[in-house]
């Protein structure tokens, strides 16, 4: 009996609990709400033939938007091509003299200035150069000392007519001596003012040569070390100009009458997102016989480096421009239900806009009806929202 009246408080206490905690709930204590998400997390929201995408997920897409407007619309060929040093602007140096290098003061791909030192040479035939030319001033000093005492003499009658005669071809010879000393000296590459600077008291330096850079540039080459000895005829730098490259055109034997001088031509690199506009500056005369392609040179802005010779581009040589009301980039336009679209926008959302299209390159597109000049659409991201649209009407299937 004493362990039914245990077993009846026990229940009680359990089902007086559960009514507490029912009554609790009923009352209004809920579980806490979700948190709310993110603009940018917010989904894809549909109307009837519009397309809505939250700001977040339309800078993700990368749609940009442009206004339309006319241009010109142009017909072009296509080429191969490589760019090239400007062969113009390149400098090979080669020393006047040969010698023993003592020091090596520029290294690949380093900016050079015009006279600035770009090695320094021991050389023998410079030390006797200028010891040569030391010797005719002194030479040429004597012979006008005596130039001088024989006019004194002769004016005294003194000095016979014909002793006065080879005093004087005496002096001129060694005018003539000094004269071609300094011309080999400069022939050498030293300036007026450098052999002006040449003493007895700097021997100790007649034979250092100083290599100097004819021009700016940035250095491309380089064949020497330390130590090394070098001829006068060695091809030891190459310095180049690259604010300016060549942009070599392959014409094929059949297009070459569609190719002309002064013709504007669109450079772009394979693979990298850079271009550059230019004019054919020069046409090979000749066509190669086992490739039956001649060679057209595009002269190309540089300054920023971008363009590495060597690398391989497409040349799109412009045939004809025409000019015209609308035109869009091919990637704005879609097919729709077998329609061409372009998407404006309409408010928060974007629309399908029929479009009727004339003539067209590989990258632009005539509009002749359906988008007039001034009017908004979507010039990048089109097939982000040709998919989304897709998506919409098909849930209504």
């Amino acid at each position: 009996m004493q362990r039914q009246m245990v077993t009846i408080v026990i229940a009680l206490l359990v089902g007086f609990s559960l009514s507490s905690i029912a009554q609790h709930y009923t009352k209004g204590a809920a579980p806490p709400p979700a948190e709310k998400a993110s603009e940018e997390e917010a989904p894809v929201h549909h109307e009837k033939g519009l397309v809505s995408l939250s700001p977040g997920a339309v800078k993700e897409a990368d749609i940009t938007l442009a206004t339309a407007r006319g241009g010109e619309l142009e017909q072009v060929l296509t080429l191969p091509g490589e760019i090239a040093l400007n062969a113009d602007r390149v400098v090979h140096i080669v020393p006047r003299v040969g010698g023993l290098v003592r020091r090596v003061d520029k290294t690949l791909g380093e900016e050079v200035r015009a006279g600035e030192v770009m090695a320094v040479l021991e050389s023998r035939d410079l030390a006797e150069a200028k010891a040569a030319y030391l010797a005719a001033q002194g030479r040429l000093a004597l012979a006008h000392v005596t130039l001088a005492s024989a006019e004194g003499l002769r004016a005294k009658k003194i000095l016979p007519g014909l002793e006065y005669q080879g005093i004087k071809r005496d002096f001129n010879n060694a005018e003539i001596e000094l004269r071609t000393a300094e011309q080999k000296l400069h022939a050498l590459g030293l300036s007026a003012e450098e052999i002006g600077q040449i003493t007895q008291k700097k021997s100790a330096a007649f034979s250092l040569y100083e290599l100097r850079a004819p021009s700016a540039g940035t250095l491309i080459e380089k064949h020497l070390t330390l130590g090394e000895v070098v001829e006068s005829n060695s091809d030891i730098f190459v310095i180049a100009d690259l604010s300016t490259v060549w942009a070599n055109v392959t014409v094929y034997a059949q297009d070459t009458p569609r190719i002309t001088p002064g013709q504007s031509v669109h450079i772009q690199t394979e693979g990298f997102p850079i271009e550059a506009t230019g004019k054919i500056s020069y046409i090979s005369p000749l066509v190669d016989e086992s490739t039956r392609t001649t060679r057209a040179r595009v002269l190309i802005p540089n300054d920023k480096q971008v363009w590495k010779p060597g690398m391989f581009v497409s040349a799109r040589a412009v045939l004809k421009a025409e000019p015209v009301r609308v035109l869009v980039p091919n990637d704005a336009l879609q097919m729709v239900n077998n329609q061409s679209v372009v998407f404006v926008p309409v408010g928060e959302a974007f629309k399908a806009q029929p479009v009727t299209v004339g003539r067209a390159n590989k990258s632009m597109s005539q509009i002749v009806a359906g988008l007039e000049p001034g009017d908004p659409y979507i010039a990048k991201g089109a097939f982000i929202l040709k998919a989304e649209l897709g998506k919409e009407e098909g849930g209504h299937e």
